[in-house]
């Protein structure tokens, strides 16, 4: 039977049909077996093979968990029409999808691959408000960078290296609380087998190697590949002078780099003073009871009371202000220890 050869670079419709003919034969099935496994016909899989019909994402899901791909297909599928990604990154995402380990550097933000649905929600609809991408666009990037974390959960998964700069942990995305959520989802990722999260304090200064996110790609056969990107468009590198000089670099960093057991307790200092600052769920138009404990019958702070687990305090001087979340019974030994005068006299 004669196959049309199919060029993969003359659209992204072409580079599905061609990967999925890869992966098809690599498993050793023709078109019709592939087709009876996921309730296609075998037309419409020759028809996606030749880029002759753009694919379901249905079609593409299915086939991702026949061929055992890790997502590669439905990642691919997010670039039919999809124009919400800059250049050169669905490429990378299909790279990333089959890669056994991944070495991960950050600046200034959490990398995609691990964000929480509300702080990624938090990035693109800045980006949206700020006119750089449309409403659109904004649904799918989030989308398209949930799905990608579905590689996390393969089998097997693949090995990850994570080193965060400290700028990633200071800046506040979302809200407190939608900061905090995320840096607790950095404290579960991190014990899990194969998870390596670091983060490189402010104090290495020039020694960071890096000015642009890097991640480093191992390939199945071994090969190693390397992206980055700048705010216009991604670039993948598959030079291997340029990716060894990347890869010294980022065994360099790995060392300087906080040691994990240091970096997760800086993360989850982070997350405390975080949780401290959030705003408490219903404290707007909740009945403040306030304190006159201070010299002269002074208000000093107010509590709401009625709060599962936690009694919000604030400063009723400044009633608009952050609101401490305490727990109970840290509230509970504290009043009992200003009573006692172990504070002294107020």
């Amino acid at each position: 039977m004669n196959i049309r050869e199919v060029d993969p670079s003359t659209s992204p419709l072409a580079a599905f049909g061609v990967q999925l003919r890869r992966f098809r034969t690599a498993r050793r099935l023709t078109q019709d077996q592939l087709g009876r496994h996921v309730n296609y016909s075998g037309a419409y899989v020759s028809c996606v093979e030749r880029a002759d019909r753009v694919p379901s994402a249905k079609f593409a899901a299915l086939a991702d968990g026949v061929l055992e791909t890790g997502g590669t297909l439905a990642l691919m599928w997010w670039h039919l029409g999809h124009e919400s990604l800059i250049d050169g990154f669905p490429e990378f995402a299909q790279q990333e999808a089959v890669a056994t380990e991944l070495r991960l550097f950050e600046l200034a933000v959490i990398p995609g691959l691990l964000q929480t649905e509300r702080y990624a929600t938090a990035l693109v609809s800045a980006a949206m408000l700020r006119g750089s991408i449309s409403q659109e666009q904004a649904a799918e990037r989030i989308a398209f960078r949930l799905a990608r974390q579905r590689l996390l959960t393969r089998t097997p998964a693949p090995l990850l290296h994570v080193v965060l700069d400290e700028s990633a942990l200071c800046r506040t995305v979302g809200g407190p609380q939608v900061m905090a959520e995320q840096l607790g989802r950095l404290e579960r990722l991190a014990q899990r087998p194969g998870v390596v999260i670091q983060v490189a304090p402010f104090a290495l200064g020039e020694r960071v190697p890096f000015t642009l996110p890097v991640t480093l790609l191992t390939l199945r056969d071994g090969t190693n590949i390397g992206y980055t990107e700048t705010l216009q468009r991604g670039f993948l590198d598959r030079d291997v002078e340029t990716v060894a000089e990347w890869t010294k670099g980022y065994d360099q960093l790995q060392v300087d780099a906080l040691p994990q057991p240091d970096s997760l307790a800086m993360i989850r200092a982070r997350r405390k003073e975080l949780c401290n600052m959030a705003e408490t769920p219903g404290t707007n138009g909740a009945a403040w009871l306030k304190s006159s404990y201070s010299n002269g019958g002074g208000q000093c702070i107010e509590i709401a009371p009625g709060h599962p687990g936690v009694v919000p305090v604030r400063d009723s001087k400044d009633p608009s202000g952050p609101v401490l979340r305490m727990d109970r019974r840290a509230w509970a030994a504290f009043v009992a220890a200003a009573a006692d005068g172990e504070f002294g006299e107020v």
